[in-house]
């Protein structure tokens, strides 16, 4: 195990959380460990599985700041998303104890759980649009899975920020909890998962989860091919200088 990643097993639940702090962007190695573990987890009796992370925010997905996808997105991209699809195929259910914010990636990362945890100070950002970037990690399919296909829509279009409260209205939080109480509340309700007979959980999840599953591959296949289009834009030059730089960017269409 990795100095970023730990895990604990509580009963028949467990816990993973994810340490690069304060805002837990993505690594591909960190990815690869967390399906890694998830699934001998799941093979060596959890019921039910809690990712969390240290630090003010749950993810904030891609870190530009770090040279983002690199000088091969496709390759980069794929790698990232082949792990996704491990995590939203595991076959117990998962929870998500979202802090601070899950931003783009990272609002994927939560997306792939079965559960979302948050408090009035969560903030899910799909701020594709302000990156001049199409949605990826499953987006495409899961978000309005979660929330509806007009809400989704306007999430990825406006590329606003949804606090708890709203998103807890709508759907794409589950519990809402005061600050400070999320993740212990998303371990109660895994150790409430876990209490109902485990080969049945495992069969509900799947039936539950087929068509999503059906659906990822091309998903993210078309995630892939259009954020490496647009990867090769100005407006996503401008908007990656924007967001490092905290400044409202100015888009061209080009």
């Amino acid at each position: 195990m990795s100095e970023e990643l730990s895990v604990r097993v509580d009963g028949h639940v467990g816990v993973l959380e994810i340490h690069r702090p304060p805002h837990n962007h993505f690594s591909l190695d960190v990815l690869t460990e967390l399906a890694d573990t998830a699934e001998e987890l799941a093979a060596d009796g959890c019921r039910a599985l809690v990712l969390c992370s240290e630090g003010k925010n749950f993810c904030a997905g891609v870190d530009f700041a770090a040279g983002g996808v690199g000088d091969d997105p496709v390759r980069t991209l794929s790698a990232f998303y082949g792990q996704g699809l491990r995590l939203y195929s595991l076959p117990i259910p998962v929870i998500a104890a979202v802090q601070g914010a899950a931003v783009g990636g990272g609002l994927g990362l939560a997306c792939s759980a079965d559960f979302r945890v948050a408090s009035p100070g969560t903030r899910f950002h799909a701020n594709f649009g302000l990156l001049g970037l199409h949605q990826g990690f499953g987006l495409t399919v899961s978000l309005p899975r979660v929330v509806g296909a007009q809400k989704a829509a306007d999430m990825l279009y406006t590329a606003r920020r949804v606090p708890g409260e709203e998103a807890h209205a709508i759907g794409l939080a589950d519990h809402l909890v005061e600050d400070g109480a999320v993740r212990a509340r998303a371990v109660e309700h895994a150790h409430r998962i876990a209490a109902s007979a485990p080969l049945a959980v495992r069969s509900m999840k799947a039936t539950m989860r087929a068509e999503l599953l059906a659906a990822l591959p091309s998903a993210l296949d078309r995630e892939i091919v259009e954020q490496t289009r647009l990867l090769a834009t100005k407006d996503n030059e401008a908007g990656v200088t924007a967001s490092l730089n905290r400044t409202a960017p100015t888009f061209t269409g080009e």
